[in-house]
């Protein structure tokens, strides 16, 4: 049951303050001495002193967010722009530094980016190493480290078929789903005053799923799950090039003129020095900047989606399986269906090289075992209900624990089928050894998964609840379409 060949992507990040000795492991300078080097002490206790107090400690937080672009996972190293920037962060703030215990280290600390500003603010890291937009909310509290050289525009970006307006006004009344937490709400609010007080009706404007990344509302404006969003102009180009459903409108931008960049706290200033003058070192137009942006904003890969409309009728066509056994079982049908369309993208003809078969690629000896008991997994139905019977077994079994949330049992469970509920319970163990929440999947206990089976698992996970959320919008749209032909 192996994860399909999608972008890889990590669910939003949430760790204890405790949890930060992990960052030790995952430090651009990986020698032994290196790890040794910084303590637990100086790590898990907030801090907000600046640059000159950090040398002394030679350590420097910097909160990373998940992403495909920005920061993931290869084979245990960070990968990813951020990470890329930060290891040469590390080598600009040590030039002249001879002695290695005498070097900062530059440390990755993830984080979700809901909690990206306020983990910087309590002093639970120092550099917001993220695209922030600078704003005039944002710069009452923070400074921006950037020194303004990476301009950017807010673009309106919509499926093929959705009709773009003339102008911005022609968005008053429509519907836009956006990132939580960003730029994009707070200026999407402002033209809603504006709207108003022209006498126009505001946009209705949602925030998405806060597991979800603007990586993941491209794929479902692509797929016509969502039909408008906003999006930072060069992320929207980067993903035109990969999604061809979406339309990027150059001309109706929600902010103009706007600079993104990492930011410090205001009483950090001797570090926000530091930092920009790091940044014209790899502003876009140098060598380095220049290689960089290519090698994560020109290149991409195919990402596949739930919602193209020959899957939207396999979809359709299979729900009322997917209903019955997720009532039998005590599922959610579309959590059954998103984890169907991962495993064989709903095709009952499906077959792996280890020799699972069907819609929920089970072996066959697995569904003929005595916790399962269904002989004959050729048909789509009883496929659907050998997979769910196996899914409900891994729950009960394994994750009956109280102390885990029905979203966690759901993920463990999900992981076990993917990886056998032994490695699951290899992973919650070092999970806990490494000050994560062993009873909680996102942002702990998958992260001691990618230490030990790498990043399927971990993948594996993600796109079903990319697929999952997917599904939801799908079925919310032909609600909305039910009730107004009503």
């Amino acid at each position: 049951m192996t994860a399909n060949n999608i972008i890889f992507r990590f669910k939003p990040i949430f760790l204890t303050a405790c949890a930060l000795w992990l960052s030790c492991l995952f430090m651009p300078n990986t020698g032994a001495a290196a790890e040794q080097d910084i303590s637990l002490p100086v790590l898990d206790k907030p801090f907000t002193g600046d640059l000159p107090e950090m040398k002394q400690r030679r350590v420097i937080r910097a909160l990373v967010v998940f992403g495909p672009t920005d920061f993931f996972f290869v084979k245990g190293r960070p990968s990813g722009l951020q990470a890329d920037l930060l290891r040469e962060y590390e080598k600009f703030i040590n030039k002249g530094v001879k002695r290695e215990t005498e070097k900062v280290r530059v440390v990755f600390v993830p984080v979700s980016f809901s909690n990206l500003i306020p983990w910087l603010q309590e002093g639970r890291g120092d550099i917001a190493a993220h695209f922030l937009t600078e704003t005039p909310e944002r710069q009452k509290s923070l400074l921006f480290a950037s020194g303004r050289r990476m301009e950017v525009a807010e673009l309106l970006v919509a499926h093929k078929d959705t009709p773009l307006p003339d102008s911005l006004e022609g968005l008053a009344g429509k519907t836009l789903k956006v990132l939580p937490g960003s730029s994009y709400l707070e200026h999407l609010r402002d033209l809603n005053r504006q709207f108003i007080e022209k006498g126009l009706p505001p946009m209705d404007i949602q925030a998405v799923d806060p597991h979800l990344s603007t990586e993941d509302i491209l794929e479902m404006v692509n797929a016509g799950v969502i039909s408008m969003t906003v999006v930072d102009d060069y992320k929207a180009r980067l993903w035109a090039q990969a999604l061809p459903d979406i339309r990027v409108s150059e001309q109706l931008a929600i902010n103009r003129g706007g600079f993104v960049g990492w930011a410090v706290r205001k009483n950090n200033p001797e570090l926000a020095k530091s930092l920009r003058a790091f940044s014209k070192k790899v502003r876009k137009g140098t060598l380095l900047g220049n290689m960089l942006m290519k090698r994560y904003y020109q290149n991409t890969r195919w990402i596949k989606n739930p919602a193209r409309e020959q899957a939207r009728e396999k979809f359709e066509q299979l729900l009322a399986l997917f209903r019955k056994f997720g009532d039998q079982y005590g599922f959610d049908a579309l959590a059954l269906a998103a984890q169907g369309y991962q495993e064989s993208e709903l095709d009952q003809n499906r077959r792996s090289h280890r020799g699972a078969v069907g819609i929920m690629q089970l072996l066959p000896s697995t569904a003929a075992d005595k916790n399962v008991g269904i002989m004959d997994i050729s048909t789509e139905e009883n496929n659907i209900h050998a997979g769910a019977r196996y899914l409900a077994f891994l729950r009960d079994r394994y994750f009956s624990d109280p102390a885990i949330s029905a979203e966690d049992r759901m993920a463990f469970s999900w992981a076990a089928y993917n990886a056998g509920p032994a490695k699951v319970r290899k992973m919650r163990r070092l999970a806990e050894k490494m000050g994560l929440d062993p009873n909680r999947w996102f942002g702990n206990v998958e992260i001691a998964a990618g230490k030990i089976v790498g990043r399927e698992t971990v993948r594996y996970v993600a796109n079903i609840y990319k697929y999952y959320t997917a599904y939801r919008y799908l079925m919310q749209a032909r609600d909305r379409e039910k009730d107004e032909a009503a």
